[in-house]
């Protein structure tokens, strides 16, 4: 029985580890949460794209306002999930200190919600993400996979459903408004924008500006 559990064990791991390596090239056919959204709202929207399809200013955005230290860390940003439990010790309202890296592994393979269970698994699907696929590809399958609105995944499928334009014409103001509702995408308005979305863009875009040239950005963006 042991062996038995064993060979299992091995092939389960092997087959996972092909599967993590094939997304290095190929786009999920679809996820947890993906799925979630097709019976509980009854509304999917979806349109893979490439990285050089994507265009510049959504990448900027999404890092300037999601992770700054993306280029540069391995996966974890230990200052922020530091400052995070210690805001949350504090009884402050619950914040993350989750990177780009750690949403993608939560949203490619995992589920929504918080547990530690969860948490472990997003802990260990970053390391391999991180070690097999690379910054480029990881923030090509951030904005690929990552709910932009109800039932609306992706920036090509948000571009076009908010702006009606492919998301390599998007404004630096148009893309910062879409990764500020990117907390709670659901929760605000991206067009027309609240006025806390529209506060909160013309930061994005400040930080769009102070994070250019930094050490990393250009490989991260595919533009080296």
């Amino acid at each position: 029985m042991f062996k038995f559990i064993r060979k299992i064990f091995i092939i389960f791991f092997v087959g996972h580890l092909l599967y993590i390596v094939a997304l290095k090239w190929i786009d999920p056919i679809v996820t947890i949460t993906q799925v979630n959204e097709m019976i509980t709202q009854k509304k999917f929207k979806r349109d893979y794209i490439s990285g050089d399809e994507m265009g510049r200013n959504i990448k900027l955005a999404v890092i300037g306002s999601e992770d700054q230290k993306f280029p540069t860390h391995n996966g974890f940003d230990i200052d922020g999930i530091q400052k995070a439990f210690e805001s949350n010790q504090q009884g402050n309202k619950l914040r993350g200190g989750s990177t780009i890296s750690q949403q993608v592994a939560k949203n490619v393979f995992l589920w929504q919600g918080r547990s530690w269970v969860r948490k472990g698994f997003e802990a260990y699907y970053t390391f391999m993400i991180e070690k097999i696929w690379g910054k480029k590809r990881i923030l090509e399958m951030y904005l690929n996979v990552s709910e932009m609105g109800i039932g609306v995944f992706g920036i090509e499928a948000a571009s076009q459903y908010y702006f009606n334009k492919p998301a390599k014409d998007l404004t630096k103001n148009e893309a910062a408004r879409i990764a500020a509702a990117l907390p709670n995408p659901r929760k605000y308005n991206v067009n027309p924008p609240s006025s806390y979305i529209s506060s909160r863009a013309r930061h994005i875009e400040r930080q769009m500006r102070n994070i250019q040239g930094s050490t990393g950005l250009a490989e991260a963006i595919g533009e080296k």
